[in-house]
């Protein structure tokens, strides 16, 4: 029975060029042999990429349900990986380049890009600290201490005992990277990867470091510095390159930093502004009068209350709020007026004089 090729990468006949692609490089990363996938269904998938990406094989595959430059469909005597570009990998002795095929992240999925095995990279790792109300809205700095895999301080990451030479790895004969093949219905099919032994470098130490044991890495304590930036707001994650962990021969992860920030009494926040409730008497609400504030960087503001002020009421104090170098928050005070519990006889007498006045 033939091969329904728009079926296999799942796509419209209507599809375009990159709707073919983007179909085969998310089959590719899920099928691949390398990757434990279906050697079956890759080939198949390849086969169905190969016709549909070219034109001329594509116009004979919609007309005959066959592709004449390529062979039969289904059948053997024709390349299924006619104008198909691989990077890194081997088929019948060949070595075939992936190209920009797998750029832009594919690439490292089967083990490199053009030119080489690719770069290590250390692992990620998070951590989570509490910060004050306060030190979230001015800023600070806080020193952590952290447990991770970092480089070794003796032989600063490269695995050899200060002051040896370096020789050629016999693994890779230098050249930083092994090849694997695997047998399959296609043929010989090879991956490269870094070598396991060098770490892609090509040189191994005579004598490694007694601290490390010429790994050039190890789990050990380390104090980092997290600056905590002005404004920040709970959950966010502070973001750290290189702070994560070490891989030798590679370039460190990153350290990521999730801000938990503490409830304050007074103040809220509200984007760059910040939020208090004030009190009033009744009194004070009538006649005006003027309040002192204790602002969040602990200074001590005095700030005049309009007569006939009333409950919800705010008042803007401006550039007191969130400062950063994006600019200025306001300080918003929103009055709340108290009643009295209960009342004299002369604080009686004068609330009848003032309901005879219209009040």
């Amino acid at each position: 029975m033939a091969k329904n090729y728009y079926e296999i990468l799942g796509v419209d006949k209507k599809a375009t060029k990159d709707d073919v692609k983007k179909a085969f490089r998310k089959l590719a990363q899920k099928h691949h042999p390398d990757k434990g996938g279906d050697e079956a269904k890759f080939k198949e998938i390849t086969e169905a990429y190969s016709t549909l990406s070219d034109d001329k094989k594509r116009k004979e595959y919609d007309n005959y349900g066959q592709t004449f430059g390529g062979g039969a469909q289904g059948q053997g005597g024709g390349n299924p990986f006619g104008g198909f570009d691989f990077s890194g990998f081997q088929q019948g002795g060949v070595e075939f380049d992936f190209g920009d095929l797998f750029n832009g992240g594919f690439g490292d999925i089967f083990g490199g890009g053009r030119g080489g095995a690719r770069t290590q990279r250390g692992r990620d790792i998070s951590i989570d600290i509490e910060v004050s109300f306060k030190e979230s809205i001015l800023g600070s700095n806080r020193e952590v201490l952290i447990t991770k895999v970092g480089k070794c301080d003796v032989c600063k990451g490269d695995g050899a005992k200060p002051g040896t030479e370096m020789e050629t790895c016999q693994t890779c004969n230098g050249a930083g990277r092994v090849h694997e093949t695997r047998n399959s219905m296609l043929g010989a099919f090879s991956s490269v990867r870094t070598c396991p032994t060098c770490d892609g470098s090509g040189k191994v130490p005579k004598t490694p470091c007694e601290n490390c044991a010429g790994r050039g890495v190890l789990k050990k304590q380390e104090e980092i510095k997290v600056n905590i930036p002005a404004g920040i707001d709970g959950g966010e994650m502070i973001r750290m390159p290189g702070l994560g962990e070490a891989v030798k021969g590679g370039v460190s992860g990153d350290l990521y930093v999730k801000v938990h920030v503490k409830p304050h009494p007074v103040f809220k926040k509200d984007g760059m502004n910040l939020i208090m409730q004030s009190p009033l008497k009744l009194t004070d609400a009538l006649v005006g009068t003027t309040i002192s504030i204790t602002t969040i960087d602990d200074k001590t503001l005095d700030v005049k209350v309009p007569p006939m002020s009333a409950t919800e009421e705010t008042l803007r104090i401006r550039n007191k709020g969130v400062a950063t170098d994006r600019g200025n928050g306001d300080l918003l005070i929103r009055l709340s007026v108290t009643m009295p519990k209960k009342l004299s006889n002369k604080a009686k007498k004068a609330i009848e004089e003032l309901k005879n006045e219209g009040f």
